[in-house]
């Protein structure tokens, strides 16, 4: 009986969990800004600032650059 209950109780988060996900999708898409003619002057993808985004790609390159190249330059001293 409780093995029952417990799938049961398993079936039924599932199917909740499903259906929330498909009533979370099926929102309408968001009106274009007031004043514009209906054509999107966005660029494309979107609006999305990347100046953080590539500060830190940097950032992680060199910092990743600067441990690679001390990795190598100790490590040959050490089998010499």
């Amino acid at each position: 009986m409780k093995k029952l209950f417990r799938s049961l109780v398993t079936i039924a988060i599932i199917l909740i969990g499903v259906t929330l996900a498909q009533v979370s999708f099926a929102q309408p898409p968001q009106p274009p800004p007031s004043g514009s003619n209906g054509g999107s002057h966005t660029p494309m993808g979107g609006a999305a600032p990347i100046d953080g985004g590539l500060i830190f790609l940097l950032a992680a390159g060199i910092g990743y650059g600067t441990k690679k190249v001390y990795n190598a330059k100790f490590s040959g001293k050490e089998n010499a």
